[in-house]
Protein backbone atom coordinates (compact mmCIF):
# COMPACT_ATOMS: atom_id res chain seq x y z
CA UNK A 1 0.00 0.00 0.00
CA UNK A 2 1.00 3.62 -1.22
CA UNK A 3 1.54 6.37 1.98
CA UNK A 4 2.88 9.45 1.80
CA UNK A 5 6.08 8.27 3.18
CA UNK A 6 6.69 6.68 -0.27
CA UNK A 7 7.22 10.04 -1.98
CA UNK A 8 9.69 13.01 -1.97
CA UNK A 9 9.50 16.64 -2.98
CA UNK A 10 12.05 19.47 -3.57
CA UNK A 11 11.99 21.90 -0.85
CA UNK A 12 12.53 25.86 -1.35
CA UNK A 13 16.02 25.13 -1.39
CA UNK A 14 15.81 23.28 -4.48
CA UNK A 15 16.79 20.00 -2.15
CA UNK A 16 15.18 16.80 -2.36
CA UNK A 17 13.48 15.19 0.43
CA UNK A 18 12.78 11.95 1.03
CA UNK A 19 9.46 12.20 3.03
CA UNK A 20 10.46 8.78 4.62
CA UNK A 21 12.29 11.22 6.81
CA UNK A 22 9.45 11.82 8.67
CA UNK A 23 8.70 8.26 9.55
CA UNK A 24 7.32 8.19 13.09
CA UNK A 25 5.68 11.69 12.88
CA UNK A 26 2.43 13.13 12.82
CA UNK A 27 2.08 15.23 9.82
CA UNK A 28 -0.18 18.16 8.59
CA UNK A 29 0.68 18.72 4.65
CA UNK A 30 -0.89 22.20 3.87
CA UNK A 31 -1.09 23.50 0.47
CA UNK A 32 -0.18 27.07 0.79
CA UNK A 33 -0.19 31.09 -0.83
CA UNK A 34 1.20 34.15 0.48
CA UNK A 35 -1.37 36.58 -0.90
CA UNK A 36 -4.55 34.13 0.09
CA UNK A 37 -7.13 35.50 2.38
CA UNK A 38 -6.10 32.40 4.72
CA UNK A 39 -2.21 33.33 4.11
CA UNK A 40 -2.83 34.58 8.14
CA UNK A 41 -2.93 30.87 9.01
CA UNK A 42 0.77 30.42 8.62
CA UNK A 43 0.57 32.00 12.13
CA UNK A 44 -1.44 29.36 13.45
CA UNK A 45 0.68 26.49 11.40
CA UNK A 46 3.07 28.04 13.29
CA UNK A 47 2.13 28.03 16.80
CA UNK A 48 1.03 24.00 16.09
CA UNK A 49 4.31 23.63 14.69
CA UNK A 50 5.99 24.89 18.15
CA UNK A 51 2.88 23.60 20.58
CA UNK A 52 3.25 19.35 18.99
CA UNK A 53 7.04 19.27 17.83
CA UNK A 54 8.85 17.83 20.54
CA UNK A 55 6.15 15.14 20.62
CA UNK A 56 6.85 13.81 16.93
CA UNK A 57 4.61 16.52 15.03
CA UNK A 58 5.39 18.11 11.71
CA UNK A 59 3.78 20.67 9.56
CA UNK A 60 4.56 20.31 5.66
CA UNK A 61 4.39 23.33 3.53
CA UNK A 62 3.78 23.64 -0.05
CA UNK A 63 3.04 26.54 -1.94
CA UNK A 64 0.79 26.84 -5.16
CA UNK A 65 -0.05 28.87 -7.82
CA UNK A 66 -3.14 27.36 -9.20
CA UNK A 67 -5.90 29.92 -7.20
CA UNK A 68 -6.49 32.82 -8.25
CA UNK A 69 -2.64 33.52 -8.64
CA UNK A 70 -1.72 34.31 -4.89
CA UNK A 71 1.24 32.49 -4.81
CA UNK A 72 3.35 34.55 -7.37
CA UNK A 73 6.99 34.64 -6.20
CA UNK A 74 9.86 32.16 -6.57
CA UNK A 75 10.97 29.72 -4.54
CA UNK A 76 12.99 32.25 -2.63
CA UNK A 77 10.49 34.63 -2.25
CA UNK A 78 7.95 32.46 -0.82
CA UNK A 79 10.73 31.04 1.68
CA UNK A 80 11.82 34.87 2.42
CA UNK A 81 8.16 35.54 3.08
CA UNK A 82 7.59 32.79 5.36
CA UNK A 83 10.42 33.52 7.39
CA UNK A 84 9.77 37.29 7.98
CA UNK A 85 6.38 37.24 8.39
CA UNK A 86 5.79 34.27 10.29
CA UNK A 87 9.15 32.70 11.80
CA UNK A 88 8.04 29.75 9.89
CA UNK A 89 9.88 26.74 11.79
CA UNK A 90 8.64 23.98 9.14
CA UNK A 91 9.66 23.15 5.91
CA UNK A 92 8.53 24.83 2.91
CA UNK A 93 9.17 22.87 -0.22
CA UNK A 94 9.01 24.48 -3.82
CA UNK A 95 5.95 25.75 -5.41
CA UNK A 96 4.27 22.80 -6.93
CA UNK A 97 0.79 22.29 -8.51
CA UNK A 98 -1.73 20.38 -6.76
CA UNK A 99 -4.75 19.99 -9.68
CA UNK A 100 -4.56 18.87 -13.22
CA UNK A 101 -2.30 17.07 -15.03
CA UNK A 102 0.71 18.18 -13.37
CA UNK A 103 -0.44 17.67 -10.14
CA UNK A 104 2.32 16.47 -7.91
CA UNK A 105 2.27 12.71 -7.00
CA UNK A 106 1.84 13.18 -3.58
CA UNK A 107 -1.03 15.75 -3.77
CA UNK A 108 -2.33 13.21 -6.61
CA UNK A 109 -2.13 10.53 -3.72
CA UNK A 110 -3.38 12.97 -0.85
CA UNK A 111 -6.66 13.73 -2.79
CA UNK A 112 -7.64 10.09 -3.14
CA UNK A 113 -6.98 8.41 0.05
CA UNK A 114 -9.17 12.04 1.58
CA UNK A 115 -11.51 12.87 -0.59
CA UNK A 116 -13.45 16.18 -0.44
CA UNK A 117 -16.94 17.00 -0.42
CA UNK A 118 -19.29 14.51 -2.63
CA UNK A 119 -15.83 12.39 -3.03
CA UNK A 120 -14.45 15.35 -5.19
CA UNK A 121 -10.47 14.58 -5.95
CA UNK A 122 -9.60 18.35 -6.80
CA UNK A 123 -8.16 20.76 -4.37
CA UNK A 124 -10.50 23.79 -3.72
CA UNK A 125 -8.64 26.33 -2.50
CA UNK A 126 -4.94 27.27 -0.54
CA UNK A 127 -4.92 25.94 2.46
CA UNK A 128 -6.46 22.60 2.22
CA UNK A 129 -5.10 20.63 5.00
CA UNK A 130 -4.18 16.72 5.19
CA UNK A 131 -3.74 14.73 8.64
CA UNK A 132 -1.00 12.27 8.31
CA UNK A 133 -0.28 9.48 10.73
CA UNK A 134 3.38 7.93 12.00
CA UNK A 135 2.86 5.37 9.47
CA UNK A 136 2.37 7.81 6.74
CA UNK A 137 -1.34 6.88 6.08
CA UNK A 138 -3.58 9.63 5.44
CA UNK A 139 -6.29 10.17 8.06
CA UNK A 140 -8.22 13.54 7.70
CA UNK A 141 -8.95 15.99 5.17
CA UNK A 142 -10.01 19.74 6.17
CA UNK A 143 -11.49 22.31 4.38
CA UNK A 144 -9.41 25.95 4.35
CA UNK A 145 -11.69 27.51 6.42
CA UNK A 146 -11.46 24.42 9.40
CA UNK A 147 -9.54 26.11 12.06
CA UNK A 148 -6.37 24.93 13.24
CA UNK A 149 -7.41 25.09 17.13
CA UNK A 150 -10.55 22.90 15.80
CA UNK A 151 -7.86 20.58 14.22
CA UNK A 152 -5.52 20.51 17.49
CA UNK A 153 -7.55 17.76 19.49
CA UNK A 154 -7.34 15.47 15.97
CA UNK A 155 -3.56 16.35 16.01
CA UNK A 156 -3.45 15.53 19.71
CA UNK A 157 -5.54 12.24 19.79
CA UNK A 158 -2.57 10.60 17.05
CA UNK A 159 0.38 11.66 19.21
Amino acid sequence: MTTVLDFSAALSSGETCNLKEFEGRVLLIVNTASKCGFTPQYTGLESLQRQFYDRGFSILAFPCNQFGGQEPGSDADIQTFCDLNYQTTFPVFSKIEVNGASSHPLFTHLKQSAPGLLGSQRIKWNFTKFLVNQQGEVIKRYAPIETLEAIAPDIEALL
